[in-house]
C-alpha cells in the first residue's frame, strides 16, 4: 500500500477490515482532485475509534470505499471545555472555530450577545469547519458546534458543575489569573466585536461559576481574543 499523509472525516465505525464508503465530495476530493488509486493509502479518524490506515479498494468519485488496514493513533479526547463566542463577520468566524478546534475545545457554542452583529450563521458549514481543522492538524477528536442561542438563554441554563472563564474587556490591565482555579468541566466566553451590554457584564459577573479574567492590557478583535483566552486557559488548567 502506498502511504499517504492525506486524513479524511468519515462518519462510520473504524476497525481493522472494515469497508467505509465515502460521500460524493470525499470520493471528488480523493480521487479527482488528489488523483489517488486503487492501493493507495489514506488516514481515516471518526473522532471516536483513532486513526487508521485504509487502502483505496473502489476508486469511484460516486461511490468510493475504503478498508482499514491498521489502527495508527488511538482517540486523544481534549479537555472537557467549551468556547463560546459571538458570531462576527463570515472569515474571522470560520478562523474562530478552527482555531478552538485546533486548540483544544470539546466543544463550540455559537451565542448572541447584544452586540452581536452576525446572529445568521450555518452551523452544518461551522461543523465542516471543525472537521476540516481536525484534518488538517492531526487530530483524533472533532468538537461538535451547537446551533446558535442568545447569551441570557445559554445563562439561565447553566450547569451547576461548569465553571465559567469570562473575558471581561472592562478588566483590561487587571491582574485576575485563573492560578487559584481547579481543573474540571470548565467555559471560555469571549464577546462580540462592540463588546459586551452593562446588563450583559452585570449578569454574567452575578454568576455563581463567573471568573472573571483579563486578556491583557490592550483591546484585542474577537478572532484574536479567541486564540489568547485558549492559550491562557490551556497553560493554567488544560492539557498543555
Amino acid at each position: 500500500m502506498k502511504l499517504s499523509k492525506i486524513r479524511l472525516y468519515v462518519d462510520h465505525p473504524l476497525s481493522q477490515g472494515q469497508s467505509v464508503p465515502l460521500n460524493k465530495d470525499q470520493g471528488n476530493y480523493l480521487f479527482s482532485v488528489m488523483r489517488r488509486a486503487v492501493g493507495d493509502g489514506v488516514l481515516l479518524f471518526n473522532g471516536r475509534d483513532g486513526e487508521f490506515s485504509a487502502e483505496v479498494t473502489v476508486a469511484s468519485r460516486q461511490n468510493g470505499v475504503l478498508v482499514c488496514v491498521a489502527k495508527t493513533r488511538p482517540i486523544v479526547r481534549p479537555p472537557d471545555l467549551w468556547f463560546l463566542f459571538a458570531p462576527i463577520k463570515k472569515a474571522r468566524t470560520d478562523f474562530i472555530v478552527e482555531k478552538a478546534t485546533e486548540m483544544g475545545a470539546s466543544k463550540i457554542v455559537p451565542v448572541q450577545t447584544e452586540y452581536t452583529n452576525n446572529a445568521r450563521i450555518r452551523r452544518d458549514k461551522l461543523q465542516a469547519h471543525a472537521i476540516e481543522a481536525a484534518e488538517q492538524c492531526g487530530g483524533t477528536y472533532v468538537p461538535e458546534v451547537a446551533n446558535i442561542q442568545t447569551l441570557r438563554a445559554t445563562i439561565q441554563n447553566w450547569p451547576q458543575e461548569r465553571r465559567l472563564m469570562f473575558c471581561d474587556e472592562d478588566l483590561v490591565g487587571a491582574k485576575e489569573k485563573l492560578q487559584s482555579a481547579t481543573p474540571g468541566p470548565w467555559a471560555i466566553l469571549i464577546g462580540p466585536e462592540g463588546g459586551f451590554s452593562s446588563p450583559e457584564r452585570e449578569l454574567l459577573r452575578q454568576m455563581e461559576q463567573s471568573v472573571s479574567v483579563s486578556l491583557g492590557p490592550r483591546i484585542l478583535r474577537a478572532d484574536t481574543a479567541a486564540v489568547a483566552a485558549l492559550t491562557i486557559w490551556q497553560s493554567s488548567l488544560g492539557d498543555w
